[in-house]
């Protein structure tokens, strides 16, 4: 399974019509994290006249869930809910808090402040390709560490740490794991030791993603 999502928590604000919209978007895996986000949201603006929000919880994009908080029926959670489907976004949360300015905007209104508030905090959000990694720790000696930073140009590396060892974990893609360890030992000349930990889903960078290191 390769699904994207946002990560970390990107923020943006503007005005219509007097009214304050500041959106807020997340990455929230599982709908219990998604709901302390919303929570979260909700604690910082106690005096906003509407939160209302939408997020699709889980990775195979099932878990859909929106509210209007008091906007007309469906000119609120669904637009926002509408963004991050098209977007084809996962385990991604969008919160827009509304502080009213005086001025009714209409329900097709309104449908264009949140459907558009969303767009513009997806739009600046990074973003994420998240598939199947392996970790691996690549260990080698200290005569091999501008070798070994020659060959991890570009890698996902998690962490480096020396000590009796000069030792790497990155992530690598499962479908990728075989040839990058093959790889590795013919460049090393077998003068590296490779360990395969933990498999998990990993953030790589999105093409494209103004995120993307």
């Amino acid at each position: 399974m390769i699904y994207t999502s946002v990560v970390g928590e990107t923020s943006t604000e503007k005005t219509i019509e007097k009214s304050r919209f500041l959106t807020f978007a997340a990455h929230t895996e599982g709908e219990e994290e998604a709901r302390n986000f919303l929570a979260d949201v909700r604690s910082r603006h106690p005096l906003a006249t509407h939160v209302c929000y939408a997020f699709i919880a889980d990775k195979a994009g099932n878990c859909q869930r929106f509210s209007d908080d008091g906007e007309p029926q469906g000119t609120a959670g669904m637009p926002i809910l509408g963004v991050i489907k098209a977007k084809n976004l996962r385990e991604t949360a969008v919160a827009v808090v509304r502080y009213f300015g005086g001025i009714k905007l209409g329900a097709g209104g309104l449908t264009r402040a949140y459907a558009s508030s969303a767009a513009e905090a997806l739009a600046a959000a990074p973003l994420r390709t998240f598939e199947m990694c392996a970790e691996c720790l690549l260990e080698v000696g200290y005569a091999e560490i501008d070798a070994m930073l020659r060959f991890l140009n570009g890698a996902e590396v998690i962490s480096q740490d020396y000590g009796e060892l000069a030792r790497y974990l990155v992530a690598v893609r499962e479908t990728e794991r075989e040839a990058f360890a093959a790889k590795a030992r013919d460049y090393f000349n077998g003068k590296v030791k490779i360990t395969v930990g933990r498999k998990r889903f990993y953030p790589f960078p999105a093409e494209g993603s103004e995120g993307k290191r």
